[in-house]
């Protein structure tokens, strides 16, 4: 069996960049007190795991977070009013917002300030949509589809900004923003947010689906940039399939397949690519299985 494992699958710099924080805190020792996370760190749960069996805790609100404790940010940012509890709390948290995120939420707020109302294109209820939305003082609709942008009524008194997730699908955020253009007397900015990590990543993922028999994506169950990966694969017509581990192949459906291809989200550890990796490497020619 041919494998072509994308360059890209893998940790993303934010990601790298948040663990990182993490292990720091981890090599200082117990004295310093418990490590706590504000959210899920990242979108893996094998990596979640890992952290947990250090003893990382995971709390969801300022609330929640013990006395001592040292508070590391999620990856995907809070919003701007947890910010604000934490500093009435008194609350240090080390900042471990992806540095995308943290200019999209820069770009927002600016925005707002000059009266602008956000169209975001996102996915609802993911924290990083929720984080970007609380930064839009001057009001925000959101918005997962282009087909849903295009019934929104804009108002001639109104100007708006138009941004997106950091890992949406680049191609169908340049397609709201011309359909955006095209209306009569709309005043719009256009800010890009989208990661070029995610556009490379992306556009990989498309060139590989045009190659191969079938798709293997890896990441979390919960990542949205993993879950975009499928989407942009199945646009291609390629036969796809969602694993968080190797454990989750499906062998037999895999084995009759003699190319195919393989990529992951931002936040999949490498060595579960690897494993991947070797156990569709162990499925064999689909020719051996005929005879």
């Amino acid at each position: 069996m041919d494998v072509v494992r994308a360059q890209t699958a893998g940790f993303c710099m934010g990601v790298v960049s948040a663990l990182q924080k993490i292990d720091r805190l981890l090599a200082g020792g117990a004295q310093q007190g418990p490590i706590v996370t504000l959210g899920p760190i990242i979108h893996n749960p094998q990596v979640l795991e890992k952290y947990a069996r250090k003893g990382v805790e995971i709390v969801e609100t300022p609330e929640e977070i013990p006395p001592g404790a040292m508070v590391v940010v999620r990856a995907h940012g809070i919003p701007k009013s947890t910010w604000e509890e934490l500093a009435r709390r008194r609350i240090d948290a080390i900042d471990a917002t992806c540095p995308k995120i943290r200019k999209a939420q820069r770009l927002i707020a600016m925005q707002a300030r000059q009266g602008r109302m956000l169209l975001l294109f996102g996915e609802e209820g993911h924290p990083e949509v929720i984080g970007l939305l609380s930064y839009a003082e001057s009001g925000a609709c959101l918005f997962e589809s282009l087909e849903k942008l295009e019934e929104f009524p804009l108002r001639a008194d109104t100007r708006y900004c138009l941004a997106a997730q950091t890992t949406q699908d680049r191609t169908i955020f340049d397609a709201m923003a011309h359909s955006l253009a095209a209306r009569e007397g709309c005043d719009l900015t256009i800010l890009q947010t989208i990661c070029d990590a995610t556009r490379r990543r992306q556009e990989e993922a498309v060139r590989i689906a045009r190659e191969v028999d079938f798709m293997i994506v890896a990441g979390g169950k919960t990542s949205g940039n993993t879950r975009r990966l499928v989407q942009v694969v199945a646009a291609q017509r390629t036969p796809v399939v969602h694993v968080e581990t190797a454990g989750d192949l499906p062998h037999e459906r895999l084995r009759w397949h003699a190319r195919i291809g393989l990529i992951a989200g931002a936040s999949t550890p490498r060595e579960t690519i690897d494993e991947i990796e070797r156990r569709l490497h162990s499925l064999g020619n689909p020719l051996d299985a005929e005879t």
